[in-house]
């Protein structure tokens, strides 16, 4: 039989995807495309804007006019929030909640349609266990995704994850590291470590995400440690020099910042302020400039008048973050922000959205210019556009080289000949050692700041 699947959302869904892939495979299923016939179609769901809902419901659709009689499986968070509108959907036959996302085969061994959806989704905070997943990046060989921590323990007023995915749970250490050996094992060179809310990993089991992360630095094979997205409120010094000072784990960090205003962040219940943000960054850029760092921004948000829109514009123009994700506020069942007053209305949100992308495209550019005529390693991937080597550099800066090809899952240096609005364009470089930092043996671990508004 045939199985297709489609993720949606964010890496750690990837990852819990392609877990549950492998479940196909070991039972004689061949994966196709999304887009070809398939007996089987498993569509793992986000929830985090109504984009995401919008766009499940037309992949559902899209799948039963490939395949009219196709067995459909729905799960993730949109699966676990809202079963009774993915039950609506004509031709839907199975949806799985979170706490059920790896039990297909107990409930649909045979895959045979019926008239009625069955649903399977279990109150949410019976998911206490926590559920292991990793993956390789879709195409790639080079890099895998290593799920740490699931759920979330902060009361965010525009986020339904605590309500899709539960409190805030972690894989126990000595799981992630055997983890961590069998992917360096299979071959890959670089692991990114997934969750939620990773900065939370290892909360209610004694031990921090600085514990993690010195115990993957030893382990050998790997030879790139990424972190995917860390609070501003849980980066600490300690944890920053470590990772800056580690020759494994890259200088790159992803920083939610979600606005620069205060008042702003008052209503969206964050647990910092800009002033706090603006340490933390200012702090890791002085102790390497050469870093990346990323921001995730909200336009749009209840209350947000153009003053503190400007506002924000200003304080992430004057910040040094390296690139900028920009988001529209879009309302969610049962969250807090639903009650608040002073609505934005949509096109202004989606203006104020596209003005913050364009901003952040500049911040990207300026970033990539300063390297031009440097050498800096990179993790070949493969090709791209056809005559182009793509790969990325520790700092998260996308590079090809238009060139006889090297080796995928190599690292190679490139000399940055140019820029491209999101990459750098190189030649190959002969240098054949590089020190990826040039501070080292930092030590301090006090905290940069704790604010509890």
């Amino acid at each position: 039989m045939r199985v297709a699947f489609h993720t949606l959302g964010c890496k750690l869904n990837y990852s819990e995807t392609s877990t549950i892939g492998r479940q196909f495979t070991d039972r004689g299923f061949s994966v196709v495309g999304f887009d070809q016939p398939s007996d089987v179609y498993v569509l793992n769901t986000c929830s985090v804007t109504e984009r995401a809902d919008r766009e499940c419901r037309q992949l559902i659709r899209r799948a039963l006019r490939t395949a009219p009689d196709a067995f459909v499986i729905v799960t993730g968070c949109y699966a676990q929030l809202q079963p009774g509108e993915i039950a609506a959907i004509d031709g839907v036959d199975l949806i799985l909640g979170t706490h059920e996302k790896f039990r297909i085969f107990d409930h649909a061994s045979e895959f045979k349609k019926r008239h009625l959806p069955q649903v399977f989704v279990s109150c949410i905070d019976e998911a206490a266990d926590f559920l292991p997943a990793s993956s390789a990046e879709f195409g790639s060989r080079t890099r895998a995704f290593l799920k740490v921590q699931d759920g979330c323990d902060f009361p965010c007023a525009f986020c339904t994850i605590p309500l899709a995915r539960g409190s805030s749970r972690s894989q126990p250490l000595n799981e992630v590291l055997a983890a961590a050996h069998t992917i360096a094992g299979q071959g890959y060179k670089e692991i990114v470590l997934t969750g939620v809310n990773v900065g939370d990993y290892g909360k209610h089991a004694d031990s921090s995400l600085l514990d993690l992360v010195r115990a993957l630095d030893r382990v050998d094979g790997i030879e790139r440690i990424r972190i995917s997205s860390i609070e501003p409120n849980l980066l600490t010094t300690g944890l920053i020099d470590f990772v800056l000072s580690s020759e494994k784990f890259c200088n790159h960090f992803h920083i939610p910042l979600q606005s620069g205003s205060d008042r702003i962040l008052g209503l969206m219940r964050r647990r910092y302020r800009a002033a706090d943000y603006r340490r933390v960054v200012e702090y890791i850029k002085r102790h390497d400039p050469d870093a990346g760092i990323g921001a995730d921004v909200i336009s749009g948000f209840p209350g947000e008048s153009d003053q503190l829109f400007e506002e924000t514009c200003r304080f992430v123009a004057d910040l040094p973050v390296t690139y900028l994700h920009a988001f529209t506020y879009s309302e969610r069942d049962d969250t807090a922000a639903l009650g608040l007053p002073d609505p934005v209305s949509p096109s202004v949100r989606f203006a104020r959205t596209e003005r913050m992308r364009e901003l952040g495209s500049k911040i990207r550019r300026s970033f990539l210019d300063r390297f031009t005529g440097r050498t800096l390693p990179i993790l070949v991937e493969g090709s791209v556009d056809g005559d182009a080597m793509s790969g990325l550099a520790t700092n998260y800066i996308r590079v090809h080289v238009v060139a006889s090809p090297r080796p995928v899952n190599t690292i190679q240096h490139v000399r940055i000949t140019g820029t491209e609005p999101e990459s750098c364009r190189g030649i190959w470089s002969p240098i054949s050692s590089f020190n990826k930092h040039s501070i080292r043996n930092y030590s301090n671990q006090e905290v940069v700041f704790i604010h509890n508004p």
